[in-house]
């Protein structure tokens, strides 16, 4: 029987194991590029996490809020995975769609999750306003997109970006505050399953 280099071996073991990432089951589809977020998700995410890393060019953000279930309790375990431009609105790097500035948070005890990031530029040339993009993972579960977190005070969040959202997870619009020190904070809460079709 013939042997099998190891460095062959090696990348069937990884796409094995990136298929079966991805055959988590998708709820509320549809959900292009859902599966982007397995790829390169820690083993055991902390609750506070980063996006961009440190020295990233922008504005410095901090996302935190508490994931619950539909009865309010809080829910420990669940992976918030987030990604989204730099401050110019371009998706660096060229490995993935989502880019080099993506993150995963996974809730402890109190549903807790945070992200240190920056604050990401819109898209050049469109009328979109700045966002980040969220997705839940539920181990055993399955996995979905929330509504992108938005940000009141951007004044591209009009019309159809303000009123055409279906409140996946709950509310996705945020009220950013700064701090003396110049950091931006913004609370966004989810709700498991909230507005979720089939889930």
């Amino acid at each position: 029987m013939k042997r099998i280099p190891a460095s062959i071996l090696a990348l069937m073991l990884a796409a094995a194991a990136g298929l079966a990432l991805a055959a988590e089951p998708v709820l509320g589809p549809p959900c292009d590029g859902c599966d982007i977020a397995f790829r390169g998700m820690p083993e055991n995410p902390p609750a506070d996490s980063r996006i961009a890393p440190p020295g990233e060019p922008g504005e410095p953000l901090v996302l935190d809020g508490i994931v619950r279930r539909a009865d309010g309790t809080p829910a420990e375990g669940i992976i918030v995975y987030g990604y989204h431009t730099n401050a110019k609105g371009r998706y660096p790097g060229r490995d993935s769609r989502h880019g080099e500035l993506r993150g995963w948070a996974k809730t402890g005890a109190d549903g807790r999750y945070r992200f240190e990031t920056i604050r990401p530029g819109a898209y050049p040339g469109r009328t979109d306003p700045q966002h980040i993009h969220l997705q839940i993972i539920e181990p055993g579960r399955g996995t979905y997109y929330l509504d992108d977190v938005v940000f009141e005070d951007d004044s591209r969040l009009v019309g159809r970006h303000r009123h055409d959202r279906s409140n996946r997870g709950g509310s996705g619009i945020v009220t950013p505050r700064r701090d003396p020190n110049g950091t931006w904070h913004a609370t966004r809460d989810i709700t498991l399953g909230a507005n979720i079709p089939g889930y």
